[in-house]
């Protein structure tokens, strides 16, 4: 598969959130300010493009070799947990209004279902190190874009009149669902 295909392919057509319904608890939990949402995208991206390098390496060169393929989870797991504490390490040394404002958010990227989907996914499919590489960050770009919509739709519903029954959680998870919808369209290119 071309790295073109790969990040249209990830990006629009299988975004992590909006088609395989991973990262949720993130995706609502950090969605209500664009700026938060991006600084969480951002972190995401840096993790899960960075896990995918790490995961690939340790999965061909450890746990195949060793015959140790059932550890696959528990690895993957310590791996995105310690680069989640470099992150937060980093964010608090150079952006520490950004640290404030994720706040409970940014060791939730540690159970981040989305990451450790990627990295699963990209042993699943075969994909070489360039390749996984490519569908980490295509990913984590989906990821981030998906977050991002989202959050200017929630600013801007903020300033809205809405009837008091769908305020807040349900006419956020509402327009999750159309906006999912909105992305299945992008099902049909390439067919």
């Amino acid at each position: 598969m071309s790295y073109l295909m790969i990040f249209i392919a990830a990006i629009f057509v299988n975004n992590i959130v909006l088609s395989q319904f991973l990262g949720i608890c993130p995706f609502l939990g950090v969605s209500k300010k664009i700026s938060t949402a991006l600084g969480m995208g951002f972190a995401v991206m840096f993790v899960m493009t960075l896990s995918a390098i790490v995961t690939f390496l340790i999965y061909y060169k450890l746990l195949v070799p060793y015959d140790l393929t059932f550890m696959i989870t528990v690895i993957f797991i310590l791996v995105i947990a310690s680069l989640v504490q470099m992150v937060e390490i980093i964010l608090k040394k150079v952006s520490p209004a950004l640290y404030q404002a994720l706040g409970i958010f940014l060791p939730l990227i540690t159970t981040n279902c989305a990451v450790l989907g990627v990295a699963i996914l990209a042993i699943q499919k075969q994909f070489g190190l360039l390749s996984s590489v490519c569908y980490g960050l295509a990913n984590a770009m989906g990821f981030t874009l998906a977050i991002v919509l989202f959050a200017g739709l929630r600013e801007r519903m903020s300033r809205t009149k809405l009837p008091a029954v769908i305020k807040g959680t349900p006419i956020a998870l509402i327009t999750a669902g159309l906006l999912s919808m909105a992305f299945m369209g992008f099902a049909g290119i390439g067919h």
